[in-house]
């Protein structure tokens, strides 16, 4: 595997292993990981790894239903943790930091928007090819300590942000050793917490910290696993109901309307940006959140989608926008932002969602 790791990879794990040598193994410290596979992936490998080293105090977040590591909701849950040290996994980087004046190492894949003054970024965004964060972190602490057995967790991120013809071998020796039904049947499995209409993505990371291979996951050896068979279920009606909506278009942007409290839009997405390789999907979902509009922008075409919301200005209020890849991204806005949006896209009135008409 060393072989596919760029030059890069030596500068970064030396930052990596410098974070780690300045903490206090003693003292808390919290782990903090995107809600999707890939996120919670990252966090189960660090996890086990930082146990692995002896950090006996360690606390180990994912993301809620509609937050990132900024919104109000998951300071006020990292705060509560009184952390001495954080990572923050697959969830971006911002000039301000998450806790002020807490050392915090950040591990991602997503255009970085800045570092904070006490922070450590471990960003693969400019490597050729992009690792993922689950990927980035199993190499990252497979310098420091023996993982093998964390190869399948590696996978299961990768195949869930890369997909199988992913240009790293990890799926590929993952499938020798755990088979690729169970891989792929896992993967869909950890991304069916969070898809739910709960966003219940802690279950899909307690059930990926208790097995040791993906097998337990599929077949519901734990309770967790068990309940997340339920929500891959409740998310497969929703996508039903959701793939009857048809695009609407203004130049360039096809908008695909869709009302669900489960997080089909990114699917939803995925499905039309195949559909319509020469146009950037939009697909907004005012079912998921009270008050807001979560949105999935796709495109298969060279058109930079982080570049192009950069140029868009309105209220973000509880939500966020503009994270991501440049040709994956989405946010969750308030309703009367997101009508702004689609009025600086050139969608006309009767496309806008009344305000207060999202359940």
């Amino acid at each position: 595997m060393n072989d596919e790791r760029p030059p890069e990879f030596d500068p970064a794990s030396a930052a990596f292993q410098e974070f780690l040598k300045r903490l206090n193994r003693a003292d808390p410290t919290t782990v903090l990981c995107h809600s999707d596979a890939d996120g919670v992936a990252a966090g189960a490998i660090l996890y086990h790894t930082l146990r692995r080293l002896n950090f006996p105090n360690l606390t180990i977040l994912v993301t809620g239903k509609g937050a990132n590591a900024y919104t109000p909701q998951t300071i006020q849950r990292v705060a509560a943790t009184h952390p001495s040290a954080l990572f923050v996994l697959d969830l971006g980087c911002l000039e301000r930091p998450v806790l002020p004046g807490i050392p915090t190492c950040f591990v991602d894949h997503h255009r970085p928007l800045g570092v904070p003054p006490e922070g450590t970024l471990i960003s693969s965004y400019t490597w050729r090819p992009i690792p993922n964060s689950a990927l980035l972190v199993y190499w990252l602490c497979s310098e420091l300590i023996p993982c093998e057995d964390l190869l399948w967790v590696a996978a299961i991120g990768t195949l869930s942000d890369l997909g199988e013809k992913a240009p790293f071998s990890v799926i590929a020796q993952a499938k020798k050793v755990y088979k690729a039904k169970w891989l792929h049947e896992a993967t869909a499995l950890i991304n069916a917490g969070r898809r739910s209409s709960s966003g219940d993505a802690e279950t899909a990371l307690q059930a990926i910290l208790a097995a040791q291979h993906p097998r337990e996951i599929v077949e519901g050896a734990s309770p967790e696993a068990r309940k997340l068979a339920e929500y891959r279920n409740e998310v497969a009606a929703a996508l039903e109901e959701g793939k009857k909506a048809a695009p609407k278009f203004s130049g360039q942007v096809a908008l695909v309307r869709v009302n669900s409290p489960c997080q089909i839009h990114p699917l939803i997405a995925q499905i039309w940006r195949t559909r319509l390789p020469k146009y950037i999907v939009l697909v907004g979902n005012e079912g998921y959140l009270p008050g807001y509009v979560a949105f999935s922008m796709r495109t298969a075409t060279d058109v930079n989608l982080l570049d192009l919301l950069s140029g868009v200005e309105v209220d973000v209020a509880e939500g966020y926008f503009g994270y991501g890849h440049d040709q994956a991204t989405g946010g969750v806005l308030p309703t009367a932002s997101w009508n702004q949006l689609l009025q600086h896209l050139g969608f006309p009135r009767e496309t806008w969602v009344e305000t207060g008409a999202s359940r």
